[in-house]
């Protein structure tokens, strides 16, 4: 059994690409053994193919789906030998641009997955990183769009102060089971999310636009080291990349600047 072997164990959603690959990538090379989750079975099998040997298994999961988190979960413990020590809530989706041009579809998709799914994973994880405590972890894949709101981004941000919310509640709700609740907070990483259009009324996708507003973009291995660090850590909330540690920095230090520099970025053209 490869769980038995590895010892620890964590479940990744949106394991098929992007963050959640690059963690499972490093969980696996620390010994763990990964449980993997998404909608794309086809991309979690590549993953899977980077991964050892028995050292994973795969599991469909739309995290908008509150039963089939709990069959997700019992699977994967059951394929690591009955336990699990990490969840990793890291599935989401991209939506920006102004609000006033994202369809009522765009908007309930974003919510439910990226704030819906977060809670439902939560409550389905309670149990099992009860069973594994002391140190079991919850990982939330928040965003440096959960440190201050930016002009383009009112939906996804709002999703991802939720997700820093659900952090701060449950690392005190949890603190008496000894169930460590971490978040990670990444500007722009180097996914493929980037390559996707922001909203339906969109042409050009999210990269172009990161790059046009002179931001750097995060190397997801650098996403894997802090989700590894935030597990083993002891940090509520680990900032990744410069975008996120600039945003922290600004909105606590000088919000008045920050709040300047944001109502000049959506200024009209002429005004």
């Amino acid at each position: 059994m490869g769980g038995a072997m590895a010892g620890r164990t964590i479940f990744i959603t949106g394991g098929a690409s992007g963050i959640g690959r690059a963690v499972a990538q490093r969980f696996a090379q620390g010994g763990w053994f990964v449980g993997l989750a998404d909608i794309d079975e086809a991309g979690m099998a590549q993953t899977a193919a980077l991964l050892p040997a028995g050292q994973s298994s795969c599991h469909r999961l739309d995290v908008r789906d509150r039963a089939m988190w709990d069959a997700a979960l019992a699977d994967c413990a059951k394929a690591a030998g009955g336990r699990i020590d990490a969840v990793f809530n890291n599935a989401g989706i991209p939506v920006g641009g102004a609000i006033t041009e994202l369809t009522p579809d765009e908007i309930e998709r974003a919510l439910a997955i990226n704030l819906k799914g977060v809670i439902f994973g939560a409550q389905a994880a309670y149990r099992w990183l009860k069973a594994s405590a002391p140190g079991s972890v919850l990982l939330n894949t928040a965003s440096a769009a959960g440190i201050y709101g930016t002009p383009g981004t009112s939906v996804y941000s709002a999703t991802k102060f939720g997700v820093r919310g659900i952090t701060e509640s449950l690392d005190g709700e949890w603190a008496a089971d000894k169930i460590n609740v971490r978040s990670l907070m990444p500007g722009y990483i180097d996914t493929p999310l980037l390559d996707h259009a922001p909203n339906l009324a969109s042409n050009g996708d999210i990269r172009a636009r990161v790059r046009g507003a002179g931001l750097e973009i995060t190397p997801v291995h650098d996403v894997a080291e802090a989700a590894w660090a935030a597990v083993h850590g002891a940090r509520l909330h680990t900032l990744v990349g410069k975008t996120a540690r600039r945003m922290a920095f600004a909105s606590r230090w000088m919000p008045g600047a920050l709040r300047k520099q944001m109502r000049k970025m959506h200024r009209p053209a002429g005004k």
